[in-house]
């Protein structure tokens, strides 16, 4: 799975971070967005995952809740990766234990990087992203499809 996950790092890179999440409504339809993405380990198991950064009250957020899995398609031309596993949400609204809330800016400052994201001034970054109630989406990789 190593090779798999560093064709998603090389994608994620090539493509800006930009990537497809997909996850399901209550009525079995699939909901699709665009989202900046990329590889880190999730911080409760540990296990390389790809990671985002969700704006709070978000749609995809409460259908994320719902369901607990998601697919996540990197491309570059006719080159690309799909990710598909269950979901671990880290939030304001979505306290997770094993990462106390003085980790959670770092978190996602990573997973912004982790995306290919830089920023001139990390305390706007941090006070936009509070504001923003921001939340912090990992995928595990159960099945990565790729050609």
């Amino acid at each position: 799975m190593s090779a798999d996950l560093e064709l998603v790092r090389g994608l994620a890179r090539a493509e800006h971070g930009l990537a497809t999440l997909a996850t399901t409504r209550p009525d079995g339809t699939v909901h699709a967005s665009v989202v900046n993405a990329g590889v880190l380990d999730d911080p409760v198991s540990g296990t390389p995952s790809v990671a985002a950064v969700l704006l709070g009250g978000a749609h995809k957020l409460a259908l994320l809740r719902r369901s607990g899995h998601a697919t996540v398609v990197f491309r570059r031309g006719w080159r690309w990766a799909s990710v598909q596993g269950p979901t671990r949400l880290i939030g304001p609204d979505d306290p997770e234990p094993a990462v106390p809330a003085d980790r959670f800016a770092t978190l996602l400052r990573e997973i912004f990087t982790a995306a290919g994201g830089t920023h001139d001034d990390w305390n706007e970054y941090d006070r936009v992203m509070a504001a923003e109630r921001r939340t912090a989406l990992f995928v595990e990789p159960a099945r990565i499809t790729s050609p």
